[in-house]
């Protein structure tokens, strides 16, 4: 299994991508996310990630940034589908404001000859809390993240060989949320900013965290591996330095703050 990050942005990021990231298992693709836009197309050719290798994804939140490059997504892989290049079916799975906003996007901006394949071959597969699914051989298990802002969805993937993998999204942990997070293998969390740089770029007033918060809950919770994405731009230079440094001054495990289309092992 290997961790592809598409993007490690923000949403109003310039220097790199919008957050979103796949997970691979030799030959297929779980995507979670999209980004903003069409941009997503040069990250997948970037990483090497072909339209065909994708049947499943996850869209954990209506924001601009997380969804619209899903109606790029679409649009590719029926355009695939209608020239008989693409094998199979297309699963997007979301809570019902995912589904609902999809939906409409795609009737109000796609063609009818690519509309047609919604509820066919691509199906927008409503999820509720706690609901499981099955990809690239794991056990994917859905969870509302208690959002202050808007209804948003992670998940736990157990890996297989055991190992549990969770993300959280991209606003901070709730509690309510321990019994999936608690002894994560892998802990993929947002971390807007460092604590030191709080001033300058608010996360709080905008419901994010950031580094030192990050590390403090991977401590708390004994996870074993904590990832950060969901940052500002502006020091992509030292970025990876300095998230790291101010985490693991709190975390006794091993941090990774990757760059846009950077592989990590599971």
């Amino acid at each position: 299994m290997e961790l592809i990050m598409l993007g490690t942005g923000n949403a109003m990021v310039t220097k790199c991508y919008n957050t979103c990231f796949a997970l691979r298992n030799e030959d297929e693709y779980f995507l979670v996310d999209a980004g903003g836009g069409n941009g997503i197309f040069n990250q997948l050719e970037k990483a090497g990630i072909p339209f065909t290798g994708i049947h499943r994804m996850f869209v954990t939140h209506a924001h601009t940034d997380h969804v619209l490059g899903v109606i790029w997504v679409i649009r590719k892989i029926a355009t695939l589908m209608s020239q008989e290049k693409y094998t199979g079916d297309f699963v997007i799975y979301g809570h019902d404001e995912v589904v609902k906003a999809l939906t409409v996007f795609c009737q109000l901006t796609l063609p009818r000859k690519i509309v047609r394949y919604l509820g066919d071959r691509i199906r927008l597969h409503e999820v509720r809390n706690g609901e499981k699914a099955e990809a690239l051989g794991m056990e994917l298990q859905f969870f509302d993240i208690a959002s202050t802002k808007m209804k948003q969805f992670g998940f736990r993937a157990v890996l297989p060989d055991g190992k549990r993998l969770v993300c959280l999204g991209d606003e901070p942990y709730n509690e309510v949320c321990r019994k999936y997070v608690e002894g994560a293998d892998w802990l993929l969390s947002e971390a807007f900013c460092l604590y030191a740089d709080r001033e300058i770029f608010s996360p709080y007033e905008k419901h994010h965290s950031t580094a030192l918060d990050a590390g403090k809950l991977a401590e708390a919770l004994q996870v074993r591996n904590l990832v950060l994405y969901h940052t500002e731009d502006k020091n992509l230079v030292f970025r990876k330095e300095k998230y790291t440094g101010e985490a693991c001054s709190v975390f006794s495990g091993h941090v990774f703050v990757p760059d846009d289309l950077e592989r990590i092992g599971l």
